[in-house]
């Protein structure tokens, strides 16, 4: 038998506006203030026998023609370029590296080492061997030196078939545990056909990897895909979409998810009900030095906070402050109430980053039984928005 592999993907990036996806980046789920409110890797974020991810919402996925969608990439560290293998969401090094008549037999194993290494540090990820070649000898040369190097991680990105199982698999090794509740394809993947993301999700809930999958900021359209694919195949449709979702966004939660709920069941699950500590008010005086915005890596959030946008949304967080005042509830208690009454919404992430910030955001469950149409209304008003859904409120 002959095989092929592809090793890590090199930290690709895109020759276009191809977005590869895989883990998250900037602005990371979460809720209020401080760190994250889950962990990465593998395919994405997962929590012990509760949910796990891996796609991007807001511009519809075009349909796939020949290999027009499947545009080329270039290494980060190296120029070699990467392909799809046909099709699939495989992605493969333009060049690769075989093994017929040299290893194991025509060079020695030093030389070997050598090659491949020399290969893979110039963006190569594709090598190929057979049961054949020099009787077996060069799989074995082969085998070394990949467990030697250690390169057969899994892959970095994308939602191919290959990353979602090693993904998965990589973070039930993490976690020490084996299977996970839910898994979430994290934005969406121009690469990968959505029949293959389907079927892949189907492979790990039939072998038991996870209980049931989800999107995370895909778009309603991209949602009704998965789920039509799923139907015409007999394979098992997504049942959450996880989302931004507070004050100042909206639209998705309350118009998109609604009706994708009554249509085919699926659910929501929110992220950021605190809009990354914005509507706790600790950035009305300035970014603090110990707060988020001021961390390597969020120069987004602290350009948010000063722009003219995020002026007028903190003067409108003070006023929200009284409504909280009158509630005898914080503005964060008052702002995670107000995620939860909305229809559809299963659950909402916390993000915290002490004891005192969880106590305090768990807290706003006995604030839910307040947030009655009046008080919502007078939020909206605050806010200057109309509502979005008749049906919105649960209280």
């Amino acid at each position: 038998m002959q095989v092929s592999f592809a090793c890590t993907e090199h930290n690709l990036k895109s020759r276009s506006e191809d977005r590869l996806c895989g883990l998250r980046t900037a602005p990371p789920p979460g809720g209020s203030s401080g760190g994250s409110g889950s962990g990465q890797g593998g395919n994405g974020n997962y929590a012990p026998q509760g949910s796990a991810k891996s796609r991007d919402a807001g511009v519809p996925r075009p349909l796939p023609q020949g290999h027009a969608h499947m545009k080329e990439a270039i290494g980060r560290h190296s120029s070699m370029k990467y392909r799809n293998l046909g099709k699939s969401g495989l992605r493969v090094s333009c060049l690769g590296l075989g093994t017929w008549v040299t290893f194991g037999s025509q060079i020695s194993d030093e030389m070997a080492e050598s090659l491949m290494t020399i290969a893979f540090e110039n963006g190569v990820n594709l090598f190929d061997t057979a049961e054949v070649y020099a009787s077996g000898r060069a799989e074995v040369t082969l085998g070394n030196i990949i467990k030697k190097k250690g390169w057969r991680a899994e892959t970095e990105r994308g939602l191919s078939r290959k990353h979602i199982i090693e993904g998965l698999s990589g973070s039930l090794s993490r976690l020490q545990l084996d299977y996970v509740d839910l898994v979430f394809a994290n934005r969406s993947d121009v690469n990968s056909p959505m029949e293959e993301v389907v079927r892949a999700m189907t492979f790990v809930i039939n072998q038991g990897m996870a209980m049931y999958w989800g999107t995370s900021r895909w778009s309603a359209m991209e949602i009704m895909e998965a789920y039509s694919v799923a139907r015409q195949f007999n394979l098992i449709p997504p049942v959450c979409e996880q989302a931004e979702y507070h004050y100042f966004q909206r639209d998705k939660v309350e118009v998109q998810l609604p009706e994708l709920y009554h249509k085919i069941g699926v659910g929501a699950m929110t992220w950021s009900p605190l809009a990354c500590g914005l509507i706790t008010g600790k950035y009305s005086d300035g970014v603090p030095d110990c707060s988020r915005a001021s961390m390597k890596g969020y120069q987004w959030l602290k350009e948010r906070v000063h722009s003219e946008e995020g002026r007028r949304q903190l003067a409108k967080i003070k006023e929200l402050h009284l409504v909280a005042d009158r509630l005898g509830c914080t503005a964060a208690q008052l702002a995670i109430a107000w995620c939860l009454r909305s229809e559809g919404v299963s659950s909402v992430l916390l993000g915290v980053s002490n004891t005192d910030q969880l106590l305090e955001n768990l807290g706003a469950m006995r604030i839910l039984t307040q947030m009655t149409p009046q008080t919502v209304g007078e939020i909206d008003a605050l806010l200057g928005n109309k509502p979005h859904s008749k049906k919105e409120s649960r209280a």
